[in-house]
């Protein structure tokens, strides 16, 4: 038995209980993947409807290939790279709140010892442990790497791990352009007369697959959410070309 281990203790249970915070850390890591996978979703998802609801507008008001294209190519640019400096903005706030975050805390596990040891027990205990095992598994935590515990647990931020605005950046800028490319590859490909209905056809079964993925990922209803990504995808498109039709007819 060791010193941890009192009568009628489970032998190791602290052991265990300490390593709960990081089996939590695993825990938010695997939400943070998903996250980021529904990102993609949503981001790819918005480079088909905002470039799909161009293209197809464009092609209402003109049957001009290379006129369709410029401004399919150009919308595919001006939304990916929008996207992509959206994203590094807001990441790069969450990571600069992030590491102030971490330098407070770095201050205070430095001036107040004892109280951030009974603040991280508190955490502990308020997870269901028992006061005792919490306090043990608080002192095994600081004992180990009392920034990274009180990261975890506390800020729940794994410091290993801050938010990167770079990959953020690059992720949605991927994302949106896989996603726009499918519209626009179908509005140039075919000949004229059927651009529109390909398009309109590649476009929604495009968006019910990223609704039905973006349920699966967040643990919603699939009807309800492919729905609501079609309605939108094809309100889009129709707006769009009525407008381009109407332009074109009243320009020409």
């Amino acid at each position: 038995m060791t010193a941890n281990e009192g009568p009628g203790r489970a032998p190791g249970r602290a052991h265990v209980e300490a390593h709960g915070a990081g089996d939590g850390a695993a825990s938010a890591q695997m939400s943070t993947r998903l996250n980021w996978l529904r990102a993609g979703v949503l981001g790819a998802n918005d480079g088909i409807i905002s470039t799909a609801g161009l293209v197809v507008g464009v092609a209402g008001s003109t049957t001009s290939r290379a006129t369709i294209l410029a401004a399919g190519v150009a919308g595919l640019l001006a939304g990916s790279l929008s996207m992509a400096a959206g994203e590094y903005v807001s990441v790069s706030s969450q990571r600069d709140s992030e590491r102030a975050a971490l330098d407070m805390e770095r201050r205070e596990l430095a001036e107040e010892p004892e109280a951030e040891l009974e603040e991280l027990a508190g955490l502990l205990a308020e997870r269901g442990l028992s006061r005792d095992v919490a306090r043990e598994a608080a002192e095994q935590l600081t004992e180990r790497d009392a920034l990274r515990a009180h990261a975890r647990v506390e800020l729940g931020i794994n410091p290993d791990e801050l938010a990167n605005p770079w990959h953020a950046a690059f992720a949605s800028l991927i994302a949106f352009t896989v996603g726009a490319l499918l519209p626009l590859l179908a509005i140039i490909l075919p000949g004229p007369s059927a651009r529109v209905p390909v398009t309109v056809v590649a476009v929604l079964a495009a968006l019910t697959l990223c609704g039905v993925i973006s349920a699966r990922l967040g643990g919603a209803p699939v009807p309800r959410a492919v729905a609501r990504n079609v309605a939108g995808g094809a309100l889009a498109m129709a707006v769009t070309y009525a407008v381009g039709t109407w332009l074109g007819t009243t320009t020409a």
